[in-house]
């Protein structure tokens, strides 16, 4: 169950936002009084008529736990004891106050501790502490300064005999509130909007049952994810979320931000957080290697990986880019799987020598392209052109290279800055084949340059697609339902290329 948390500053606001959400199926909502600007008036704002069953939570925060009271202490406490007097169906109570207001009627009582800067060592201690005052729920919201602050809360509170909702604040917490359920929280929380959060790291509704279907997530759910410093707003959660629904897999893809000092004891974490596998990305795809008892073979000339699947006491590291940077290369000239390859013998522009070029340059290599690396930082070039017997240039000299193909594998381009080009329009040649790697937007200025210069193209949404369909099948066993991932990705993506 997902409990909706509304702050806004009048009484009709916070009214109409309810009454939305109960029609948008809310199981439940949380009515922040500290954020009513005017005099509260909560018998107003219980009466409005909801045809369906959502609860009700009225919580008044101080400031001192992240909340906008300025009133006096009595004042709060007068209201939360007319909460309960209207009948509403649960308060939330700080630990520390929770003595001083004392059961009445129906209501139900949550007593709750927050803290803004960090996860505590002794978070069963607080939660025994907080099983003496009386409570039906205890609620532990702590600020996540390390991954595995999230695996200590999710087991303090599937340990708990009392019902408790856990949840660890901030970008690294994120996943404690996807997986709540699976660790037995009767509800977690989330905001009306994603642009108005009113805690970190906090998701919206939307978010949470369009995205994670957390309605769905229940103890046996497996769990994938990507790991990744800093995570942004991935995409990959969209997309293989969607494809599990659409294969009836019972499964949820989190986002789990870990900072590069922090990734030994994630791993260590992973099997107790129910972890099958991982998409990896900067900075981990390297150093993840020493967790690994088993690569595949293109793994160790990539010496780069992006896929972890966890089988029995096994961890097994896959590269899919190289094999979907084919995939859409040799699909774009025609032909996939032939040998020899259609990219054989041509000349290969690859623009960038960062962790996308590494496993592109192998594949070209490996089926017999001519490949020259030209980077803005030579050094990188050289030394990634030195690893796979090929040619390195100044970035400067690219715009003089022979070429049949060019990649580009820099971000130049990317959203927002999205009237950028690696390689001036003159350049490209209608009879070339233009892979961008760029997939928000999916039409950067360089293919819609290649397209008006009527070369042949591949775009980033390609190799997007084609990885991610790889490492399903990789994760599941089961085929990618392609069409339908597609379609994710550019929804997510958006028609203008919206933030990623």
């Amino acid at each position: 169950m997902i409990c909706v948390a509304i702050g806004r500053s009048r009484h009709k606001h916070m009214m109409a936002e309810h009454k939305h959400l109960a029609e948008q199926g809310a199981d439940m909502v949380e009515l922040r009084l500290d954020y009513v600007a005017s005099r509260v008036n909560i018998r107003r704002l219980l009466a409005e008529k909801i045809d369906h069953d959502c609860k009700v939570i009225i919580t008044c925060r101080r400031q001192q736990d992240g909340g906008k009271w300025n009133g006096t202490e009595e004042a709060r406490l007068l209201l939360l004891r007319e909460a309960i007097a209207e009948g509403v169906d649960y308060v939330d109570l700080e630990e520390d106050i929770a003595n001083e207001i004392p059961r009445y009627g129906k209501t139900k009582r949550i007593i709750s501790y927050h803290n803004f800067r960090k996860t505590p060592d002794n978070l069963r201690e607080l939660r025994e502490q907080m099983e003496q005052r009386d409570p039906d729920i205890v609620k532990l919201a702590t600020m996540a300064n390390d991954p595995h602050d999230n695996l200590r809360m999710l087991e303090t509170m599937q340990e708990s005999e009392v019902p408790m909702v856990g949840m660890c604040m901030g970008d690294i917490g994120t996943p404690s509130r996807i997986l709540s359920a699976k660790f037995g929280a009767p509800f977690t929380y989330a905001t009306f909007h994603h642009e108005r959060t009113l805690a970190p790291g906090q998701l919206s509704f939307k978010q949470m049952n369009d995205i994670y279907r957390f309605k769905n997530i229940g103890a046996e759910t497996t769990v994938f994810g990507v790991i990744a410093d800093p995570i942004g707003h991935s995409l990959s959660p969209h997309v293989h979320n969607a494809g599990f629904e659409a294969a009836g897999i019972d499964a949820v893809y989190c986002p789990f931000r870990v900072p590069p000092d922090t990734l030994d004891q994630f791993m260590k974490d992973a099997p107790r957080l129910g972890i099958r596998g991982l998409s990896v990305t900067i900075p981990h795809k390297e150093a993840i290697a020493r967790h690994l008892t088993k690569v595949d073979p293109a793994v160790k000339s990539i010496a780069a990986v992006n896929t972890v699947v966890f089988d029995g006491s096994e961890v097994i590291g896959y590269n899919t880019d190289y094999n979907a940077a084919m995939y859409c290369l040799e699909n774009a000239l025609g032909t996939v799987a032939a040998d020899p390859s259609p990219v054989r013998n041509k000349r290969v522009l690859v623009l960038g020598a960062g962790g996308v070029a590494r496993p592109i340059v192998f594949g070209l290599r490996s089926r017999g392209a001519l490949v020259t690396v030209a980077s803005r930082t030579k050094e990188r070039g050289e030394k990634l052109a030195k690893s796979f017997d090929c040619k390195a240039i100044d970035w400067e000299s690219r715009l003089r290279a022979q070429c049949d193909v060019v990649v580009n594998c820099t971000p130049v381009g990317m959203h927002p800055n999205v009237d950028e080009s690696p390689v001036a329009k003159t350049f490209l040649k209608p009879s070339m084949l233009v892979f961008d790697t760029v997939y928000n937007p999916e039409s950067t200025l360089l293919i819609k340059d290649a397209r008006e210069r009527n070369c042949h193209v591949a775009t980033g949404v390609d190799m997007f697609e084609k990885q991610a369909e790889l490492q399903f099948k990789l994760f599941t066993r089961q085929d990618a339902p392609t069409g339908l991932m597609r379609e994710v990705l550019k929804r997510a993506i958006g028609p203008i290329g919206g933030a990623m």
